[in-house]
């Protein structure tokens, strides 16, 4: 008796998972530091560590926040009100942007429980964070010696580098690096227009636009050198679509339907892209593209959760999910957790069953 009851058992989860349909994931909302009214998630490694920023009470200000375990842990700031994460590698260190205590905006480093400030490139201005590699190389941007320009900088080994920019550009952003050590962002050119940049092997290379446009700005790049962000598609409507970079070949990606255009915030190396689709004076949605389409994230969760999905920001190679959204009318992080697939739960469920025949 006692082995029929959970035979059925099992085949009843199976039954009801398989009913969920179109759930494909479920959503966990990280909440906020304590006293605070709102949080944004921006990036996650492999091991399902979150970080962004939280409000908290203090003034009403922002602080850089790691949530690990279903815990939500204040980074603190470099001495002053407020900071935010950006990003995060799989060795657990953390970049973002904080206040001085002289009231500075630096980038800094979060590793072993303390906070280091990464200074500038010479400049009395600020510098920005971005991204992080497994080795420890953090990319963003700096102000110069000048104090009116900002670059991309490289830091690695406690050394800031100056990347540069394009032939004929005045400014530069450096936003993702992969274990390579390529680096992605974006560099005005000769006429100001910016375009996305790949730097690699100390070369900076303009990868173009998609076709109608004349501007363009990459996020993020993979391990296997394959680039996302957002290009122009027309000089005249601003309209701008989210693309992928691949083979020496942008891709337009779409948008959601309805919306005009899209923005690709990140990639994984299973080449999945998720970011944010939207129409101006109107909403966000965030999306998921794989095998060659672009869903809505919205329509991907249980429709009776409450949650409205904004902005799907990173993902990492477990297909791990986090951005932002509405939920009980607040905007709080969200982190999506792939469901297994019906199919996979079923050979699972027969394994089972197998198994428990046998031992009857």
């Amino acid at each position: 008796m006692q082995i029929r009851t959970i035979i059925a058992a099992v085949v009843l989860a199976v039954h009801a998972l398989a009913a969920l349909g179109a759930v494909q994931y479920t959503v966990t909302g990280m909440g906020t530091l304590p006293g605070g009214n709102g949080s944004y998630a921006y990036g996650i490694n492999d091991a399902g560590q979150v970080v962004g920023y939280s409000y908290t009470t203090t003034g009403g200000y922002a602080h850089a926040f790691l949530y690990s375990n279903g815990s939500m842990t204040d980074l603190g700031t470099l001495g002053g009100l407020y900071s935010n994460a950006r990003g995060i590698s799989n060795t657990g260190q953390v970049v973002g942007h904080s206040y001085t205590a002289n009231g500075e905006g630096h980038a800094f480093l979060y590793s072993d429980g303390v906070m280091t400030d990464l200074g500038t490139l010479g400049g009395l201005g600020s510098s920005n964070a971005y991204g992080i590699n497994d080795s420890g190389q953090v990319v963003g941007v700096s102000g110069t010696t000048s104090d009116t320009i900002s670059h991309a900088f490289l830091y690695s080994g406690g050394v800031m580098v100056d990347l540069g920019t394009l032939p004929g550009g005045y400014e530069s952003y450096a936003y993702g690096i992969n274990d390579s050590g390529q680096v992605v962002g974006k560099s005005y050119t000769t006429g100001s227009a910016q375009r996305a940049f790949l730097y690699s092997d100390g070369v900076m290379t303009d990868i173009g636009t998609l076709p109608g446009g004349d501007e363009s700005e990459a996020s993020a790049i993979n391990n296997t050198g394959q680039i996302v962000g957002y290009a122009h598609i027309s000089t005249i409507d601003a309209i701008f679509h989210a693309f992928l970079y691949s083979g020496g070949i942008m891709t337009d990606l779409g948008t959601l339907p309805g919306s005009s255009s899209s923005y690709a915030a990140d990639i994984n190396d299973a080449e999945q892209i998720v970011g944010y689709s939207w129409t101006p004076g109107s909403g966000t949605y965030a999306f998921l593209y794989s095998n060659g389409s672009m869903t809505g994230l919205n329509s991907l969760i249980d429709p009776a959760s409450g949650w409205s999905l904004n902005s799907a920001q990173a993902i990492n190679d477990n297909g791990q999910i986090v951005g932002y959204g509405s939920f009980a009318g607040q905007t709080e992080a969200f982190l999506l957790t792939p469901v297994p697939e019906p199919a996979t739960l079923s050979l699972l469920a027969l394994g089972g069953l197998a198994f428990l025949r046998r031992k009857r």
